[in-house]
């Protein structure tokens, strides 16, 4: 909501939102309907973690410290794009196991829409906005929301720290383990420069959004998984692995974005 009132609500937020919301959306309709991709990737917890990003904690960072900051509303609109993505169907997609009405409750998906912390910053957005304080209140929670950040990218260290107490042993990876990372470090930042470039966006831009989709695993996977006690193992694994792994491979992608570009 900080950066939201700070920077404003423009196309380029909007533009990169729906990119992000609709590229997983599709994504995930393309792996469910199609044998070859559903046997890579054969349950809701690996497709989510190798589609939602940590774009919260690290992706927005990373922006704010390597790009120009006339693309923070790209990185910004990126992570509403998942983060309303992964709140609004994540559940709903790992209960359906649980649930034999598969049926889509709108009550329940009102709820969710809400509750989802995307929502809620565009709501208070919106209010601040309607009431004409939102240059007061931008100012106001501007440098909160700078140090929250920072404090998030701590957040994810803790969060990787009690992930390692846990006996399992991260290395030893299934195909499927390995197939969800691939997508998420490699292949999806790959889908969404292209997008980027069939939508003519300058270099600024590219980069800001394919970083985006570059990020590691997101800790709402694991949140989610804990909730409802599925695939815990799965998500906690694909978390632990693409962080350490991004260590690598965001440097790199940042290169080949100035090399291509």
């Amino acid at each position: 909501m900080g950066l939201l009132l700070k920077e404003g609500i423009d196309l380029d937020l909007i533009k990169s939102a729906l990119i992000a919301f609709f590229s997983i959306a599709f994504l995930i309709v393309l792996i469910n309907n199609f044998s070859i991709f559903k046997t890579k990737l054969p349950n809701y917890s690996l497709q989510l973690a190798s589609l939602i990003g940590n774009t919260s904690f690290l992706g927005i960072p990373i922006a704010i410290a390597i790009l120009p900051s006339s693309t923070i509303n790209l990185t910004i609109g990126f992570d509403l794009g998942t983060t309303l993505f992964a709140w609004l169907f994540g559940p709903f997609f790992l209960q359906k196991k649980n649930n034999l009405n598969n049926t889509l409750n709108f009550k329940e998906l009102l709820k969710a829409i809400l509750n989802n912390p995307a929502s809620r910053g565009i709501i208070g957005v919106l209010i601040a906005y309607l009431f004409k304080i939102e240059n007061f209140l931008g100012d106001y929670l501007f440098i909160p929301t700078r140090i929250v950040i920072c404090l998030a990218i701590i957040i994810v260290g803790t969060r990787l720290g009690i992930i390692t107490n846990n006996k399992t042993n991260f290395f030893k990876l299934s195909q499927e383990i390995k197939y969800s990372i691939i997508l998420k470090l490699f292949l999806l930042p790959l889908i969404i420069f292209f997008i980027s470039k069939t939508l003519n966006f300058n270099v600024s831009e590219t980069s800001a959004i394919v970083l985006q989709a570059g990020t590691p695993s997101a800790v709402s996977t694991i949140l989610m998984a804990e909730a409802y006690k599925i695939n815990q193992n799965i998500a906690a694994t694909i978390l632990f692995t693409t962080t350490l792994s991004s260590i690598i491979t965001i440097p790199i992608l940042v290169f080949l974005l100035n090399m291509i570009n």
